[in-house]
């Protein structure tokens, strides 16, 4: 699918004067939208707005303006004055912000020689004060990396819980299809390559406008945890069984950063597929701690539903609305009553040995809440596109299942 958006970008509904399936557009679309003209770029930001930075997409299905932010398109630290970059950022939102608006960030070419200092992102955060955010009705994180959840960590204290919700994660462009008219979206040819790529690593292909995986035979990863017991028999899945075996027999609870720190992502392709081809894996031929604690945390991730079920996320959610002494009763009844019965097996294996991590922290630094922080999006998230809000959600109740394993695992 992204091969043939790609495609697309090269002609079809993306060319000047196309008309898209919504009936939208002529030629002169982003003068009538408002796009800066010629004489803007030669007036106060011409030296920014030649890199094509920011840019403004026409509306979206509810008449709201669409802003584009490119972080490929951000040229060497050397060649930009990031102050000057700023400025013209809120010169730009300047003229929308007075009406509602969303904006698209792709994340796809940001790398250390054109990545800003945190000391700027902290100061940009405090000059887009209440007048840019009351009006911003979306933020779309395009391709999200380990570098935007480092930051939503940073930025957490200082977030509305109301901005955050406002946040989406899109991993895939067709995803994005969903939610905006996609033909009039300006994106780089860079995103556009990245994402077929990321599309083809990943075997996924649209189906009746559908996203779907290539199932092999002796599948692991990406199944439902259904298909995985009626293939193997088993209730505790094998990467999850063979990958906490190995971390309990060979000190791995007491590495420093477990779960923190990546794993070769080759070594990870090559174990998946040993799974996925129904091969036997030995954890101790790698004498990788941080490989099996990034595959478990793979497959977790990758399962069709969540260990904590999609009808649960809402339950979830809901938990840190109740008074401090109801929330423990409450998790008691999500998971002695609501939670599949395998559902529960897997998530008290996983979460019994997650608290002999957390009780080796002062070796490993891996307090209860670093735990809760990464578990948390890797077994509960809901239907579509997660936000910040719902990843914060997944880590405190996370936090609440470490922090009172003995209370709330009573089958």
């Amino acid at each position: 699918m992204s091969a043939e958006l790609a495609k697309d970008a090269e002609g079809g509904a993306f060319r000047g004067g196309a008309i898209t399936p919504d009936g939208l557009i002529d030629e002169d679309f982003e003068k009538e939208l408002g796009t800066p003209s010629e004489d803007d770029a030669s007036g106060e930001f011409s030296d920014v707005e030649k890199f094509g930075i920011v840019e403004v997409a026409g509306d979206d299905l509810y008449g709201r303006k669409i802003i584009v932010i490119s972080a490929c398109k951000l040229p060497s630290n050397k060649g930009l004055d990031h102050a000057r970059l700023l400025q013209y950022i809120k010169h730009t939102l300047d003229k929308y912000v007075e009406q509602d608006y969303v904006l698209v960030y792709f994340h796809h070419g940001l790398n250390k020689s054109n990545k800003p200092k945190l000391s700027w992102l902290m100061q940009a955060y405090r000059e887009f004060d209440r007048k840019y955010k009351k009006n911003l009705k979306m933020l779309y994180l395009v391709h999200p990396t380990n570098f935007i959840k480092v930051l939503w960590n940073i930025f957490r204290p200082f977030i509305s819980v109301k901005f955050g919700q406002k946040m989406m994660y899109v991993n895939y462009l067709n995803d994005l299809k969903r939610h905006l008219p996609f033909e009039q979206l300006l994106i780089p040819p860079q995103v556009l390559e990245f994402d077929a790529q990321k599309v083809e690593k990943n075997k996924f292909y649209s189906h009746d406008g559908n996203t779907v995986r290539e199932v092999k035979k002796a599948q692991q990863f990406g199944l439902s945890l259904q298909d995985l017991k009626k293939n193997t028999g088993k209730i505790i899945p094998a990467p999850v069984e063979d990958t906490i075996e190995f971390l309990k027999s060979s000190a791995g609870d007491e590495v420093e950063g477990l779960f923190r720190r990546c794993a070769r992502v080759s070594t990870m392709k090559e174990v998946q597929e040993k799974y996925d081809d129904g091969e036997r894996v030995d954890f101790n031929t790698y004498d990788d701690p941080h490989l099996a604690a990034a595959i478990l945390k793979k497959f977790l991730r990758e399962l069709q539903e969540p260990l904590l079920t999609f009808d649960l996320f809402e339950p979830i959610t809901r938990i840190h609305y109740l008074e401090a002494s109801k929330q423990l009763t409450e998790v008691q009844r999500i998971l002695q009553d609501e939670l599949p019965e395998d559902n529960y097996i897997i998530l008290k294996f996983v979460f019994q040995f997650l608290q002999q991590v957390v009780s080796k922290s002062d070796i490993n630094h891996m307090t209860a809440e670093n735990v809760a922080t990464v578990f948390g999006p890797n077994i509960a998230w809901p239907k579509g596109q997660a936000n910040l809000a719902s990843v914060e959600q997944a880590v405190k109740f996370a936090l609440i299942l470490l922090q009172n394993f003995d209370e709330v695992f009573l089958r």
